[in-house]
């Protein structure tokens, strides 16, 4: 898996538990089939009305394949008015790469499963153009401080081949998501700015909560 959407949505207030109830129903299985992987769905701790979401491909070009296959698919035909309509703005949308190895996903929690005791925290770094500079720094000196079962993932510079999506550009990212502890790690690198930080709890059927859960 080479490319990973980071994904945010401003919802409208009071519609957080709507919108997880018709994605982990609805939008799980049926991206998959289309060739997506769907990595993690979470509610934003700090943000009632915010929904945080990461899925994978295999590369650009399944990307391409991928996304108009679901998008103009049944299942998002009958339930996409649905699930829009809980959302404010939904461009806030970040297409990275991964900088490691990432682990195998256990298989996904059934329908109707209870959300685990999980919690992660997702870091992001922004360094513009700096990126080139900064990402040897980031993946040998900061990455390890976060344990072996971090995801890190930097910002990958592509065309946008299913533009009905819009993805952010130019920012640059480097970011962690990690169930260890939600503080930075002490004594940053010359020139490593502090990071945005996400705090995050798993839904009932994400995969990276349920690779914790099971690990615990």
């Amino acid at each position: 898996m080479n490319v990973i959407e980071l994904r945010q949505y401003r919802l409208h207030p009071g519609r957080r538990d709507e919108l997880v109830e018709i994605f982990d129903r609805e939008f799980l299985e049926s991206q998959e089939e289309a060739g997506i992987a769907v990595l993690g769905q979470f509610h934003d701790l700090d943000d009632p009305d915010k929904f945080v979401w990461l899925r994978g491909f295999a590369d650009m070009e399944a990307r391409g394949e991928a996304l108009p296959a679901f998008y103009d698919g049944p299942v998002w035909a009958e339930h996409g008015l649905a699930a829009s309509a809980t959302m404010v703005d939904a461009s806030d949308a970040r297409l990275l790469r991964p900088l490691r190895g990432l682990p195998d996903p256990p298989p996904r929690p059934p329908a109707g499963a209870a959300p685990p005791p999980t919690r992660v925290t997702a870091f992001l770094w922004s360094f513009g153009e700096g990126l080139a500079e900064a990402e040897p720094v980031m993946r040998d000196e900061v990455v390890p401080r976060f344990g072996p079962d971090a995801l890190a993932l930097a910002s990958l510079t592509a065309e946008n081949n299913f533009p009905r999506l819009p993805l952010r550009t130019g920012d640059g990212h480097v970011v962690v998501i990690t169930t260890g502890p939600d503080a930075v790690p002490a004594g940053l690198p010359a020139g490593i700015p502090e990071p945005e930080r996400l705090r995050l709890a798993p839904t009932g059927r994400s995969l990276l909560g349920a690779v914790h859960q099971a690990e615990g």
